[in-house]
């Protein structure tokens, strides 16, 4: 990596952040928040009648991963809900290091009791790194292309990346180095070429009834090389961060955690009827 990439990141990052946190509250939509995030007595509305399930990425967590998307899209007045999984025994804190194929389980089971307690005939899927390809094992093995509209990816592993780069994640979650010394299936599932990425892609990217939006980064280290997170398909909307607004040097952290601009387009996959162009001026949306 160039040594000017390596600071200009962090600063993308500090700016993305600053505009967040100065974006004036006139920008924000009219719409009244939903009742809550994991909040079970949420019902969606007539505007935004799919509830949305987020999916963290591995080492994530349901709570960090979505510190700022999942009010963004509860300020829009979505029904949020988030999940962790992919825990391994004895490893608090950090998840998505189990069994992809068993992740994709716990993904059935939460969408279901997401759908129960809502009411909703389906919801869509926002994912992060690996919570962008986990979603399509459940959608086309477990039954969940049925119950899910739309499924959206941002920097999502869906075609692999090399250990080496799954390592780079390692800067952003201090403690873990000794993880990959022990088991941790859902990274051997992630290297390009595994058994489990050749099933998952085996006869097609996608399935039918499902919309497929992946948004991605040229600056991602991690899911290597970035075009790899594209999908082929009929419904399939693949989005390069950089074509919305060049100045954007988010990476593969950054894109998921704070990234408005990602953020907006993801909204606007959500509800493509009235998505409104995407562009550096979206971080003030």
């Amino acid at each position: 990596m160039l040594p000017w990439k390596r600071l200009l990141r962090p600063l993308a990052a500090v700016l993305l952040t600053t505009a967040l946190a100065v974006a004036p509250a006139a920008a924000a939509h009219a719409a009244a928040p939903s009742s809550g995030w994991n909040d079970y007595t949420c019902k969606p509305s007539a505007s935004h009648p799919r509830p949305v399930v987020l999916v963290h990425g591995t080492f994530g967590n349901s709570v960090d991963n979505w510190l700022s998307f999942a009010p963004y899209l509860e300020d829009r007045g979505y029904c949020v809900f988030s999940l962790d999984y992919g825990q391994l025994s004895g490893v608090p804190v950090f998840y998505g290091l189990g069994s992809i194929a068993d992740s994709a389980g716990q993904l059935q089971t939460f969408v279901d009791k997401v759908l129960a307690a809502t009411g909703a005939a389906k919801v869509d899927i926002v994912g992060h790194s690996q919570g962008g390809m986990m979603p399509r094992y459940y959608l086309k093995f477990l039954g969940g292309a049925a119950k899910v509209n739309t499924l959206v990816g941002i920097a999502p592993s869906n075609h692999g990346t090399t250990l080496d780069g799954l390592t780079q994640l390692l800067p952003y979650f201090p403690g873990i180095e000794d993880l990959l010394t022990t088991a941790t299936p859902a990274l051997a599932d992630q290297v390009a070429g595994s058994a489990f990425l050749t099933k998952l892609n085996a006869g097609g990217d996608t399935v039918p009834g499902v919309h497929y939006t992946v948004i991605a980064t040229k600056y991602d280290e991690v899911v290597t090389p970035y075009r790899t997170q594209f999908l082929s398909g009929s419904d399939v909307h693949n989005v390069l961060l950089q074509d919305l607004c060049a100045v954007d040097l988010s990476e593969h952290v950054a894109i998921g955690l704070l990234d408005r601009i990602a953020f907006h387009e993801a909204a606007n996959a959500l509800d493509p009827a009235h998505a409104t162009a995407t562009t550096c001026a979206s971080v003030f949306s």
